[in-house]
């Protein structure tokens, strides 16, 4: 049998055509990958947005709020030796992905991705010039088109905030009140909220207490025109059809931990590694010993030393120290050793996978912060002492300490080898009462200076490993409580005054740089200089 070929000849012109045809693709198409996904939905950015602004314990954030103390230089130190501050550039373009994919997959003008951009712009950018001083912000985030943002001023970051922050607290307003008002696909619908399960009502407490928080933090601009410092405060606090506000420990952002996945930073594969290379420090310690507080048999465990050897009590109030933070290292770490001060409480904290969830932005922190701006004068007709009495309780609350009855103290048994079994804990039952421990004339709210000390004593205990900064941030501005200082601590015994800007700075961005410490620190970026909002 005979095969028979044909030929074909197509003409020049359709040649030329198809050959063509299979050069235009540009190299970004020749590249993209179709077996994976080329766009991000709006509820797939927002989840990891709010992971990536949960601040989590046992870090140097707690070293530098004098909570807790490494007494093992292999694993860190106490030192006040500043470096870069918090970059969230990533995350915030995120923000900015987030709210543009909303927009395009059927949100409205108001939609929940919109709203919750700017409680994120507000937390974020605050938090960076908190930590650093002025930094770029109108001019960032837009890319290759400004590869050398300008600063903002301290203050217009702030007053940018707050405006975020109002306008965040309409939107979700509006949106509450009218749910299928604003748009009706993917981008109008809130998903994949670990936080609030999709609650906009609970977010809209967390962006008000997150203002309340921003206000605090200006107590030393109340003369300022443009901030409107008390008479934004007062709004908030006297018109809570318009700010609702977290009522309860249920309202807290807070980040829950899980397992198998999700392990809190302390637990039971890290113990042995850890549990012994850091203790509580005098600051905190102390401070609770002194109001004969509950909350240290949750969250110390006494000096071993003292109720082995000096035979002490161990749920004697005196039976708990603390290291003094400006102790030499060395000394601490021989201290620690022989068992003279206390451990962090290893039931509380190491004994399960899950911990503690690890408040962001809380409910005991904002009655405390109502309660320092009432105490300044910024509400008149409000009660302190109310929102006071509220957040000493909420703590209290949340350790599991009734406001009458008894409660059980667990201390690890020294020798033991298993920190997750209840039998190698020591069990104590501890007799609670809020007014006792209220009426102490140390503790009992008074419309004064020295009623203010209190009340920023009380949101010093509230925030133990919660919310990052916030207590040194507190101190720094209020110089409460003491933080004491020594060979430990380093700088030349002062406690630094913010961080610098980030290394990338100085070569990616350097007339900026410059003239920013130009114009703030005398040229330098000095971590003892005073930033605008302490001035």
């Amino acid at each position: 049998m005979k095969t028979i070929f044909k030929k074909y000849i197509l003409p020049a012109t359709l040649l030329l055509s198809v050959a063509g045809s299979g050069c235009k693709k540009s190299f970004e198409e020749l590249t993209k990958n179709n077996n994976v996904p080329n766009t991000v939905p709006a509820s797939l950015l927002f989840n990891g947005i709010l992971n990536d602004i949960a601040e989590l314990p046992d870090g140097q954030k707690e070293i530098y709020a004098q909570y807790y103390l490494y007494n093992y230089d292999y694993y860190g130190n106490n030192r006040y030796d500043l470096g870069g501050g918090d970059d969230y550039y990533t995350t915030l373009k995120n923000v900015v992905d987030m709210e543009k994919k909303a927009s395009e997959t059927g949100g409205g003008a108001i939609n929940p991705y919109e709203a919750l951009g700017k409680f994120f712009k507000a937390y974020l950018f605050s938090k960076m010039s908190l930590e650093m001083g002025d930094i770029p912000m109108t001019q960032a985030l837009k890319g290759l088109d400004n590869l050398e943002p300008a600063y903002d001023t301290q203050k217009a970051v702030m007053l940018q905030s707050l405006e975020w922050l109002e306008s965040a607290n309409n939107d979700l307003g509006q949106m509450i009140a009218k749910p299928n008002d604003f748009g009706t696909g993917e981008g109008a619908i809130l998903k994949n909220d670990i936080y609030f399960g999709n609650d906009l009502k609970k977010w809209q407490k967390t962006v008000n207490a997150l203002q309340v928080r921003l206000l605090l933090q200006l107590s030393k601009k109340t003369a300022d025109a443009d901030l409107k410092v008390a008479t934004r405060f007062a709004n908030i606090v006297n018109t809570p059809a318009k700010y609702p506000l977290m009522e309860s420990n249920a309202d807290n952002l807070q980040y829950v931990f899980l397992s198998p996945n999700n392990f809190y930073p302390m637990n039971p594969n890290n113990f042995g590694q850890s549990g012994s290379r850091k203790n509580t420090s005098s600051t905190y310690v102390g401070l609770l010993t002194q109001l004969k507080d509950p909350r240290v048999f949750v969250t110390a465990e006494p000096a071993r030393d003292l109720v082995d050897n000096k035979k002490q009590s161990p749920t004697d109030f005196a039976s708990f120290i603390g290291a003094n933070p400006g102790e030499d290292q060395g000394d601490m770490y021989n201290n620690a050793g022989l068992q003279k001060y206390s451990f962090i409480n290893r039931k509380h904290f190491y004994s399960a996978y899950t911990g503690e969830p690890s408040i962001q932005i809380g409910y005991p922190e904002l009655m405390l912060n109502i309660a320092e701006g009432i105490n300044r004068g910024w509400a008149a007709g409000a009660n302190a002492e109310t929102y006071y009495i509220a957040g000493i309780k909420a703590s209290m609350a949340s350790y599991g300490i009734p406001e009458t009855g008894n409660f059980n103290a667990y201390f690890y048994r020294p020798g033991s080898d298993d920190v997750k079994a209840d039998k190698n804990y020591d069990v104590y039952a501890i007799a609670a009462n809020f007014n006792t421990y209220y009426n102490q004339a140390g503790v009992k709210y008074t419309n004064d200076a020295a009623g203010l000390t209190r009340v920023l004593q009380q949101k010093y205990l509230a925030l133990f490993r919660h919310s990052g900064l916030e207590s040194y941030f507190t101190f720094r501005r209020t110089g409460v409580p003491v933080f004491t200082t020594g060979p430990g601590t380093g700088n030349s015994g002062r406690i630094a005054q913010r961080f610098k800007y980030h290394d990338a700075e100085r070569t990616a961005n350097a007339a900026n740089y410059q003239a920013a410490l130009q114009s703030q620190f005398g040229g330098n970026d000095d971590i003892n200089s005073l930033m605008w909002i302490l001035k």
